[in-house]
């Protein structure tokens, strides 16, 4: 098993290796977790020592804070809409270079951002790596769905679970106003699929099946391998 200062040093690295993509005036999709963290920081580095020049939209209050400590200025999407370059980790990828994302409850902006970006890069360690996806899809939902949707789950053969604060009584608020719920599929052998079903889905906000993956970045005992969309 490996430890943790181990498993810290391959999200160090495949964190700072995405960092390398980004050029001076670019704008950047900041995504949220504790591998892109070090995305953020690399870049906070390069500002310092480089005198680059970017901007970054934050895709949850976690990854904004980060941002303005580092002395990354941030913008808007209303101000610039098209990105050039969005990086986010994810709690899961699989061999055709689909993800899961939700675990932090930021799925539906870190969506947002992806897409309103040229190329999209995935940072993870190795353990994040799986033949076909197996965890739970993360589910953004209404509130006033919240029914509506765990009964349509269920129709799909789907296992919801409402999440639940860990340091407060009642489920997890998202940075929308939102629920989250977590869905059980078992191995889910078609993403594309099942995803279309979740967006056909009444009172779901966003899902956590990311289908836009152009580049993925993976460390593994110390080193980055780098694969792209087929």
């Amino acid at each position: 098993m490996k430890s943790a200062s181990h498993n810290q040093t391959e999200k160090r690295i495949a964190g700072e290796s995405a960092a390398a993509l980004v050029k001076d005036g670019m704008v950047i999709g900041l995504g949220t977790g504790s591998t892109v963290a070090w995305t953020i920081n690399m870049l906070g580095q390069r500002i310092r020592e480089e005198d680059l020049q970017i901007l970054g939209i934050a895709t949850s209050y976690q990854s904004e804070a980060l941002a303005v400590n580092l002395g990354i200025r941030l913008t808007t999407l209303n101000e610039h809409p098209f990105l050039d370059l969005a990086i986010d980790g994810a709690d899961q990828v699989d061999n055709k270079l689909f993800g899961l994302k939700g675990g932090g409850a930021a799925h539906t902006r870190e969506k947002i951002i992806s897409c309103s970006a040229k190329k999209f890069v995935v940072v993870i360690d190795k353990s994040k790596f799986r033949e076909n996806l197996n965890r739970p899809v993360s589910v953004e939902v209404l509130p006033f769905a919240s029914k509506l949707v765990d009964h349509k789950m269920k129709a799909l053969g789907g296992r919801p679970i409402l999440r639940q604060g860990r340091m407060k009584d009642g489920p997890v608020i998202t940075d929308n106003g939102n629920f989250i719920m977590d869905v059980n599929f078992g191995i889910i052998e078609d993403p594309p699929v099942l995803a279309e079903k979740l967006d056909r889905m009444t009172g779901l906000i966003e899902h956590g099946i990311f289908e836009n993956i152009d580049e993925l970045h993976m460390a593994q005992d110390r080193e980055v391998s780098i694969f792209y969309k087929v």
